[in-house]
């Protein structure tokens, strides 16, 4: 198994890529902290874990909240003593707002979830990592909206980009320590998820920037979570400051 023995906490474990990354990395031998403001899902998250000889914690977070963040991370010290990897899955959708539609109700609510949340649970995160002998690593779940200007609105596309800055300014700062402490992105296209419930009303010129050209085929959240699994385990050992494309060839059009 290629998580055996190691710790990790997965947030917005409690439904869509999250749930299939907690299972997939309790199936590879990893004690889990499963992390997700619905309280409900990540219930049940932790009793298909258990009931499939698996072992994990639920924690009620919101990545947003800061005193959630140190919470979760300090969940899985005080379970199991370590922490070995930090996915940061937790993410919101804008509505395709261009700048010039953006409200700062909007921008503050999007980038409280999908960049504030990750800095600070990098940020109590590689302080533990630090002091282990093993090191750690960080996942953090960007997307091709960090690549590209029109896969998404002004705040999205911004969060994602930012997310990708800090995964590369957290591997270049905190790889030269021996390689101690790596940190990658995957870029995820469209996932069969219900991140599409957190668009409610999508502006019409950000539909069109998008453009015609659609994902060639959604994915799944298996999909994803065999990416992060990869970037978690000792197959990337020398993957460090990377971003993974994973979209079925979205943008490769």
């Amino acid at each position: 198994m290629k998580l055996q023995g190691k710790v990790a906490v997965v947030t917005g474990a409690g439904s869509g890529m999250g749930k299939a990354i907690a299972a997939l990395f309790a199936e590879e031998g990893a004690k889990v902290i499963a992390a997700d403001i619905n309280r409900a899902g990540v219930d049940a998250v932790v009793a298909d874990i258990v009931k499939n000889g698996g072992e994990a914690t639920g924690v009620t977070a919101n990545v947003a909240v800061k005193e959630d963040v140190e919470n979760m991370i300090r969940a899985a010290v005080n379970a199991y003593g370590s922490l070995d990897i930090l996915v940061n899955n937790a993410g919101i959708m804008d509505n395709v707002e261009p700048v010039g539609a953006l409200s700062d109700e909007q921008w503050e609510r999007v980038t409280a979830v999908n960049l504030k949340g990750p800095f600070m649970a990098c940020r109590a995160a590689v302080n533990i990592m630090r002091e282990q002998k093993g090191g750690g690593v960080i996942v953090n779940n960007a997307s091709v909206g960090g690549l590209f200007g029109a896969r998404g609105g002004a705040a999205y596309v911004m969060s994602k980009h930012g997310l990708i800055g800090l995964t590369k300014n957290i591997a270049a700062t905190y790889g030269r320590e021996n390689g101690n402490i790596r940190a990658n992105a995957i870029a995820t296209g469209a996932v069969n998820t219900n991140i599409g419930t957190t668009m409610t009303a999508p502006d019409t010129l950000g539909l069109a920037a998008m453009g015609d050209t659609g994902p060639m085929r959604s994915g799944e959240p298996l999909d994803i979570a065999r990416v992060a699994l990869f970037l978690a385990s000792e197959d990337s050992g020398f993957v460090n400051g990377a971003v993974i494309t994973a979209d079925g060839g979205w943008t490769a059009r």
